[in-house]
């Protein structure tokens, strides 16, 4: 839902599984201290992910999912437990976000990839403001498309399907393109950039999406297009990521390469996650559920409270109104800070700093009490 500027506006929380409900409420402190007494926010909670399957027999809810397309934004944990399967072996919990995703048409993921000040990188050579980009993952097709779909032949073969089709290529390009004007270009030469990554040296599918990629292109003559096949991209994504501004793939491969980026600056906990789709805005950090350490308080919320940030900049955008943007890069400026001057290191990034260490770190700061 978009338009003007309102009083008050209403996210839908799904707080999930493992270490989602941390994480979640992390950034829900963080948001409630920039927002203050403002009564600008108005939150609600709701269920999904594989314990609402186990409970219920479904990982999305009908009433969750009411809630999500009637909100103005939804904030996610994470979802999935790799125990909690369905008979074909697939994760019940994944059926929270695919449905999701499909249902409502978002269309567009967004991983941003950084290097902070203040965070140990595990790559060489780079420092802070080498590595900013942003993974554009088309959302709805690709391989994923087949989820639920697929052949088992007699228990001896198994196909999968990638669909590509020309308007989700065409409308996934376009918001690469429309992002990489809105940024400042590649850290290496300044350079606004797209860059297509497929497989278009081996498989029709990929060419066609190199092809109708191509074709947007020729719309923005102020963006360079560039293009990698995807096993050079990973290569790249460790050895020059400095030339990278805007990245736009396919589902699965955008799924990769938006995992191994953030890995390569320090953590996935640092990586946060805008779903689009037209006036349908979903936040969340790249990392899983992570149930190996769920509980134990040590969980780091950085990438979902930079989640929250986006969500807030998404609205500002959508309803005109330059109160969320502020809190936004407040929010933004709160994680530089800290990751910056150490406050904030958890344990993933050679820190000792606990789940709740950060949010109270993050909550003074953007309710300008900070240390």
């Amino acid at each position: 839902m978009s338009g003007k500027a309102r009083d008050c506006y209403d996210i839908a929380v799904i707080h999930g599984d493992g270490i989602g409900p941390e994480v979640c409420r992390s950034a829900v402190d963080v948001l409630k201290a920039a927002v203050g007494d403002a009564g600008l926010l108005r939150f609600s909670e709701h269920d999904g992910g594989a314990r609402t399957f186990v409970e219920t027999g479904t990982a999305l809810p009908e009433s969750t999912f009411e809630a999500v397309r009637d909100a103005d934004a939804t904030l996610h944990g994470a979802v999935g437990d790799p125990s909690v399967v369905h008979p074909d072996g697939t994760e019940a919990g994944q059926d929270f976000s695919l449905n999701l995703r499909s249902r409502l048409d978002i269309y567009a993921n967004i991983r941003h990839v950084k290097l902070y000040e203040g965070v140990q990188p595990r790559i060489t050579g780079k420092g802070p403001g080498d590595v900013d980009y942003v993974i554009v993952r088309e959302n709805v097709e690709g391989l994923y498309a087949s989820r639920g779909g697929g052949v088992i032949l007699r228990d001896h073969a198994a196909s999968d399907m990638v669909m590509i089709t020309r308007e989700g290529t065409e409308r996934i390009a376009r918001k690469a393109f429309e992002l990489a004007r809105t940024r400042n270009g590649a850290p290496a030469d300044g350079r606004q950039r797209v860059t297509v990554v497929d497989k278009a040296n081996v498989l029709r599918s990929y060419a066609f999406f190199r092809k109708v990629c191509t074709e947007v292109a020729a719309d923005y003559p102020d963006i360079e297009l560039d293009f990698a096949v995807v096993d050079a991209m990973v290569a790249y994504q460790v050895t020059r990521p400095e030339f990278f501004d805007v990245v736009v793939t396919e589902n699965m491969f955008g799924d990769i390469l938006s995992d191994l980026g953030p890995a390569t600056v320090g953590s996935m906990g640092l990586s946060p996650t805008a779903e689009i789709g037209d006036g349908v805005g979903y936040f969340q950090a790249a990392h899983g559920s992570a149930p190996d350490i769920a509980g134990q308080g040590i969980a780091n919320p950085t990438g979902t409270v930079l989640s929250a940030a986006m969500m807030m900049e998404w609205l500002a955008t959508e309803h005109a109104d330059p109160r969320l943007s502020a809190i936004g890069r407040r929010i933004r400026v709160a994680v530089e800070t800290g990751l910056a001057d150490g406050a904030i290191l958890t344990g993933d990034l050679g820190g000792s700093a606990t789940t709740t260490e950060v949010t109270d770190y993050l909550c003074a700061a953007v309710a300008g009490t900070g240390r």
